[in-house]
């Protein structure tokens, strides 16, 4: 039976909400914006050689940039329409074009760590792993055939919990013999496109678009410009609208399917010629973009920071978690259409994205749990 889930900002006993609470919300937003940006003039913006204050100031822009962008959204009513109608496709480019380099090394290490789970071969040529690493993780491999024998099977708590792996079966020969090059051939393709995004994204950040962004974003941490009716209007009722789109968004999901641990159409489809995403995950992300704005809404309405809401947590891990599998499966996909690979190539490329694919069905069944739970607010 389905049970309502309750908001802080649907109780009756909630305090009043102003549109102060928005405006100081985007103020502080706004403010770190900036002071993200400064991070980032100071860091060089290069995240090579270990830049961890590259990192952190272009995940910071992102962060702000997307509350900022989803509160212009949620709270139109109450801003100048011209004004957020501008601002948000800027915001949104902005931090779609931040985060693809983030997203290709993600997805990289994704990819490399499930074919070495799965054909429990030796390191990818690709991955980063030194001698010493491997060393470390099996003493014994260094004098067992000059160093070049496969890694012994890990425990099972390396992989999420659960009793230890068996050794490879014989029939993981073939994925054996594959894996290397399929890790060879994805950190080849994703490398480029991760370099390629860097280099627009430093491009982006000289552009005289980004910095005319920067500057309506450094007024806005001094001014929002609120509609003259936004100070008697309370924006509650546009927060609950933000969440009513999301229930109506989740209810809408194919949520029986979800419960099952095999979906075939969801495999068939991505090994099929096309290059188009899976039409099945369409819905999820727009879920997951619902998901978050309706998180975005609940801070603007506190001003002294939203009750942290444990279902809504796992929520958006289990999207997340799906978002990245998702794009995996259809990287794996992609390589697997490069032109004169290798059958086992192929054949390790394609068992990579079932098992990506299996890893998404994974994430809708635990996004179906954590959202049928009863809302618990922590303080």
């Amino acid at each position: 039976m389905a049970q309502r889930h309750l908001d802080p900002t649907d109780r009756p006993t909630a305090e009043v909400v102003t549109a102060q609470a928005l405006e100081g919300y985007l103020r502080a937003q706004a403010t770190e914006f900036l002071r993200a940006l400064r991070l980032h003039r100071v860091t060089g913006g290069s995240s090579a050689g270990g830049a961890d204050g590259a990192v952190d100031a272009a995940r910071a822009l992102r962060r702000s940039a997307r509350r900022i962008s989803g509160s212009l959204h949620t709270f139109r009513p109450l801003l100048d329409p011209g004004w957020a109608e501008e601002m948000r496709p800027e915001l949104a480019w902005l931090s779609g074009t931040l985060g693809l380099e983030h997203a290709y090394e993600s997805r990289l290490e994704r990819l490399l760590l499930a074919l070495h789970r799965l054909s429990g071969a030796a390191v990818f040529p690709a991955q980063a792993v030194t001698a010493a690493a491997v060393a470390a993780a099996d003493p014994g491999a260094a004098g067992r055939a000059g160093g070049a024998a496969p890694i012994p099977p890990r425990a099972a708590s390396d992989h999420g919990g659960g009793p230890p792996v068996p050794a490879p079966a014989p029939e993981r020969g073939n994925l054996t013999v594959g894996a290397a090059k399929a890790g060879a051939l994805l950190e080849r393709q994703l490398t480029l496109a991760r370099t390629r995004a860097h280099s627009t994204a430093l491009q982006a950040l000289g552009s005289a678009r980004f910095h005319a962004v920067a500057d309506k974003v450094a007024v806005l941490a001094s001014e929002v410009p609120l509609t003259p009716a936004a100070a008697t209007t309370d924006p509650s009722p546009l927060a609950a609208a933000a969440r009513e789109r999301l229930t109506d968004a989740v209810a809408a999901l194919p949520l029986v399917t979800a419960g099952h641990p095999y979906n075939a159409e969801a495999l068939v489809h991505g090994l099929s010629p096309g290059p188009s995403p899976h039409p099945q995950d369409g819905p999820w992300h727009q879920v997951r973009l619902l998901l978050r704005l309706h998180r975005y809404a609940r801070e603007a309405l506190h001003a002294d920071g939203a009750p942290l809401d444990v279902r809504l947590v796992a929520a958006a891990q289990a999207l997340d978690r799906h978002r990245d599998a998702a794009e995996a499966a259809g990287a794996a996909a992609q390589a697997a259409r490069t032109p004169r690979i290798a059958p086992a190539t192929a054949y390790a490329l394609g068992v990579l994205h079932a098992d990506q694919r299996h890893e998404v069905e994974a994430a809708r069944f635990a996004f179906q749990r954590a959202w049928q739970k009863q809302t618990v607010d922590m303080p």
